[in-house]
């Protein structure tokens, strides 16, 4: 008997999360795994490839038909990567609980080092933050458009259409590709949220939120939201190239980011410390934006 219903995207990557989820709360539960029933649900960012997601509305693409079902009860639950959920969202929606943070580095396919791209390389990436970080090391590189899940952009680069291209670590871990060379986080910080798979329940839905929240991991869950409190402070969107990353010690959390012009060609960048609960995402807002020259002030805060 089915007692629980997860919502996902149909991609592999996202399925092979959904798949995680349903063991991890099985096990926290006493359930069989076949009381959890895992619901794919089709996303227009999975229908449209060919366009970057900030010219067909953004990360709503990846959420907006999961959020549907929930609403209509279609599902109890629906299952995402944190870094491609909106940063402001429906009162009515509550992330219930967040997985153990993977690895959060970006890898490089194609060669091993940034430093190591002929003149002239083309990258592929649709990701504003990848792009820019790429061209503030490297300006004379090209970056091409190129979206799709992890084997169509392994098989642009497999098949020459690209020289190279950036995936996320954990995603490529967590479906068992040992490809590419990771960039270390001092080189390319990460997209705020990277690494993290988050869960989401209705509000008004105390069974189902108390049931995900078992399966909560507390050190990634804050270390997510405060990476979220500062793209919420900043008003970023999906044209605004932004990287963050919070760590915890204790009580203590550190949260780094930077902002980038779109070319790479400005960059400005910095980190706050504080207990939690402090709100260092509004906190370090403000110092970037100050800081900020106005060809990258102008992509944050309404510019």
């Amino acid at each position: 008997m089915v007692r629980f219903r997860l919502g996902t995207r149909g991609s592999p990557l996202a399925l092979t999360q959904a798949h995680m989820v349903r063991a991890a709360l099985a096990e926290a539960q006493g359930w069989s795994e076949d009381a959890i029933e895992i619901v794919p649900i089709k996303t227009t960012g999975d229908r449209v490839q060919d366009r970057a997601l900030a010219e067909i509305g953004g990360k709503a693409l990846w959420t907006k038909e999961l959020d549907r079902a929930l609403y209509d009860r279609e599902i109890d639950a629906s299952v995402h990567s944190m870094k491609d959920v909106e940063t402001i969202r429906p009162d009515w929606l509550h992330v219930a609980a967040m997985l153990p943070r993977a690895d959060v580095r970006d890898r490089l396919i194609g060669v091993e080092t940034i430093a190591e791209l002929p003149p002239g390389a083309v990258i592929g990436t649709s990701s504003p933050r990848r792009r820019a970080q790429l061209l503030a090391h490297r300006p004379d590189l090209t970056i091409a458009l190129l979206r799709g899940n992890v084997d169509t952009r392994l098989a642009a680069v497999a098949n020459g259409d690209v020289d190279a291209t950036l995936l996320a670590a954990a995603g490529l871990d967590r479906l068992g590709r040992a490809v590419g060379h990771a960039v270390p986080t001092d080189q390319m910080l990460p997209a705020p949220a990277q690494g993290a798979v988050g869960i989401e329940t209705r509000a008004d839905d105390a069974a189902a939120t108390m049931l995900i929240a078992s399966i909560d991991h507390a050190e990634t869950h804050a270390c997510v939201m405060a990476e979220r409190s500062l793209l919420a402070a900043l008003a970023a969107d999906c044209h605004s190239p932004v990287a963050a990353l919070a760590s915890l010690a204790g009580e203590m959390l550190t949260l780094r980011a930077e902002l980038l012009a779109e070319d790479g060609s400005a960059r400005v960048g910095g980190w706050v410390e504080g207990v939690l609960g402090e709100e260092l995402g509004a906190r370090l807002a403000v110092d970037l934006l100050d800081r900020s020259p106005p060809e990258v002030r102008r992509l944050f805060a309404g510019g």
